[in-house]
């Protein structure tokens, strides 16, 4: 099999990683949700040596993942946990941080639900959750490509899609969860950090 590549991953990697190194220094462990091809993975761990980086995505993205953790040589990156975010299973601890990245704007309304359930569950009072991708704000998409973009999401399945900020904000609330950062990165992105009361 040859290894997985993003080029989306290739290119947000850096930026991610100024904010992450940034919020996350006193952080000891990370949970990331849907981990993907595995290179954000292998990238954090690296630029954050202190951090102990646990992997998750549905089982049929592990050997991808797996390659990468396998070529990277790093001691502190853990093999893929098999998480659907709708059905689990969750992990066993707690967490200074969980991330995701790109994750939202693909589940259904209801997935995202629970998973800002799951994440309340394995934060660690004071952690952080950290959500990377596109947003809208009071139902504006500001850039054209997002709104192209939208309408591919939309158009395969029409419970894809980009997602509004402030429904996302309220998910937090309800799950004890509050915001205290929103990041404009390249590429129309946002990462936004919540933190767990």
């Amino acid at each position: 099999m040859t290894k997985p590549f993003s080029q989306a991953c290739e290119n947000n990697r850096a930026p991610i990683s100024q904010v992450l190194e940034r919020i996350l220094v006193d952080c000891q462990s990370v949970f990331e949700i849907g981990s993907g091809t595995g290179q954000h993975a292998v990238w954090f761990s690296r630029a954050m040596p202190h951090l102990q980086w646990h992997t998750s995505d549905r089982i049929q993205n592990h050997q991808g993942i797996k390659q990468w953790i396998s070529d990277s040589s790093l001691e502190n990156i853990h093999q893929p946990l098999d998480l659907d975010v709708g059905v689990g299973p969750w992990p066993e601890g707690l967490f200074g941080a969980v991330f995701t990245a790109n994750t939202a704007h693909i589940m259904a309304l209801s997935e995202i639900e629970l998973m800002f359930s799951g994440v309340s569950k394995i934060l660690m009072s004071g952690g952080l959750f950290c959500l990377y991708g596109p947003m809208q704000y009071s139902g504006l998409i500001a850039a054209e490509s997002n709104r192209a973009f939208d309408a591919k999401l939309r158009a395969v399945k029409s419970t894809q899609g980009i997602r509004e900020f402030n429904d996302l904000n309220k998910l937090a609330t309800a799950v004890g969860m509050e915001l205290i950062e929103d990041n404009d990165l390249p590429a129309n992105n946002q990462l936004i950090i919540w933190q767990k009361h």
